[in-house]
């Protein structure tokens, strides 16, 4: 029987190799990437039955590789693996797309069922933090989204706003995203109106804060 192709995206090598070790008597593990963008080039190529992901990683974040990610690979199931047990992060990455969000701490004990449910079509949710979540859920209420709010960005801004919260200047943002630099301030000079933020500074702030990028 062919076994399930798995690609997994982290920026920490060794937990990748530990993440494999767990995962290839069961399955094909036919990549493995230490950053978003890397992740969608070989996710396009390789065309696997479920991405392994986290959150935080530089050039595109975990959130915008699997929104980008679904729109080329719908089928391709999408599992976070990640560190943040929080309800709000969990929000958003189904909210993104994913098929299922783990906690890396619970990935031993945990990872064969949630692998297991998401291939077989179902939604998995780490149980310590599925209280919360769904409580979020019930009394959340339809709105759109406002402006000044990250909700409200489109995605090449939300790409540029992490780029801009790792420290990258204007050239290598473009290089990275393969705009000219003029586009790039474009972009920069939408974010700072959008969110009423006047400074570069400010900018790299507010991408912290909104879990783009780390300090």
């Amino acid at each position: 029987m062919k076994k399930p192709r798995v690609l997994m995206a982290d920026d920490h090598s060794i937990l990748l190799a530990g993440v494999r070790r767990l995962l290839e008597e069961q399955y094909e593990v036919v990549g493995m990437v230490e950053d978003g963008r890397a992740l969608l080039a070989a996710a396009e190529r390789l065309v696997p039955d479920l991405v392994l992901l986290d959150i935080s990683m530089p050039l595109l974040n975990g959130f915008e590789a699997a929104r980008q990610l679904k729109k080329v690979l719908p089928e391709t199931k999408i599992l976070f693996l990640t560190m943040h047990a929080s309800p709000q992060y969990a929000t958003e990455a189904f909210k993104a797309g994913g098929n299922g969000y783990l906690l890396k701490q619970s990935a031993v004990s945990e990872l064969p069922q949630a692998i297991e449910a998401v291939l077989a079509g179902k939604y998995y949710l780490t149980p310590s933090i599925a209280k919360p979540v769904i409580e979020k859920a019930l009394k959340a209420q339809e709105q759109p989204a406002v402006r000044g709010s990250i909700e409200h960005l489109t995605p090449r801004q939300r790409e540029v706003l992490q780029l801009i919260g790792e420290g990258k200047a204007t050239k290598e943002i473009a290089e990275v995203l393969g705009l000219s630099v003029k586009t790039v301030e474009f972009h920069k000079n939408c974010l700072m109106r959008d969110l009423d933020i006047h400074t570069t500074a400010e900018l790299v702030r507010y991408a912290i804060i909104q879990g783009l990028a780390s300090e």
